[in-house]
């Protein structure tokens, strides 16, 4: 999976779609992430003994996104990421648009 935790993405597709926000949480199996303040959704908390002095309620919470849906983002616009291999043989991302390190 090319897009990781920190990355600064934007959603170019879905119901938040324009939306940008720094990636919290990757999921390679699923191929899902979670980003920062997009796909909002209200999970209902019941209080109980693990929760203890937490409160119950209505909790806002961001829910994954498919990893297809979001692109990472270079000067405002989003960007295809491909590899390239340096000279000391560490295999770095590349931006598709410029050629500069992500």
């Amino acid at each position: 999976m090319k897009i990781r935790k920190g990355d600064e993405v934007v959603v170019i597709a879905g119901k938040d779609k324009g939306a940008t926000g720094k990636v919290l949480r990757v999921d390679p199996r699923r191929e899902r992430v979670v980003v920062e303040g997009v796909n909002l959704i209200t999970k209902n908390i019941k209080a109980d003994q693990q929760r203890a002095g937490k409160e119950s309620g209505r909790v806002t919470v961001e829910a994954p996104l498919h990893v297809s849906n979001v692109a990472i983002v270079e000067d405002g616009k989003p960007v295809r990421v491909g590899y390239r291999i340096n000279e000391d043989g560490t295999k770095v991302r590349v931006s598709r648009r410029s050629g500069k390190e992500i």
